[in-house]
């Protein structure tokens, strides 16, 4: 996707309707601590792109995951992912003992930024052994998932009932383990199903 300074695109126009979601999820969320530390992350690439990476190409398909993340980790927000409405209607429907939107969140926690790095060594010539490649994605991938569930301890070790309601353990003594693990599955299925989807955009600039 070609970088276009003369009028806005299709990517702006949907970082713009993002923008506005996001700020619409910070009118009444269910607990604004736990609103702030999972949107940051959003407001954080939406003023990148701003500022910086509009100007730059991304393929389709990196673009809309990374979107469609930002979605999910907004909706978080809003109700704090133990009471997010479908994740409910899931755990009653499939009698799960918890929400388990939480673990889409960790799924996707892998998959989009395994797309991401993915782009960011190609583009730039930065791993060129494609088979090294898919190791050092998946890899860095797990590192941040691990420094996350690093910081979720730290925020509910210091920030009390807030900081349970940001870890999202929901009584589950293996929370961290399973998040891991939902974050590798997913940095793994985004290498399955979409990496020469990505190798073909970028080929085509």
């Amino acid at each position: 996707m070609a970088p276009n300074h003369g009028r806005l695109r299709v990517t702006d126009w949907t970082v713009l309707a993002l923008t506005l979601f996001l700020a619409w999820s910070g009118v009444s969320p269910n607990d604004r601590i736990v609103w702030v530390l999972e949107v940051f992350w959003v407001a954080i690439a939406v003023v990148m792109w701003a500022v910086w990476l509009r100007r730059h190409p991304v393929t389709t398909i990196t673009f809309t995951v990374v979107v469609i993340h930002a979605v999910i980790l907004i909706v978080g927000g809003i109700y704090t992912y133990s009471k997010v409405p479908i994740g409910a209607l899931v755990q009653e429907w499939m009698g799960r003992p918890r929400n388990d939107y939480d673990r889409l969140g960790h799924f996707a926690q892998g998959f989009a930024p395994a797309l991401v790095w993915r782009e960011v060594f190609i583009r730039n010539a930065i791993v060129v052994v494609r088979g090294w490649l898919a190791v050092i994605v998946v890899g860095m991938c797990l590192a941040f998932s691990a420094m996350f569930e690093l910081f979720e301890f730290a925020v509910a070790v210091l920030a009390g009932e807030p900081g349970v309601n940001f870890l999202g353990a929901q009584g589950d003594e293996w929370d961290a383990q399973w998040d891991m693990f939902f974050c590798f599955v997913g940095a793994t299925l985004a290498g399955m199903l979409f990496w020469k989807v990505q190798d073909r955009q970028i080929a085509r600039g």
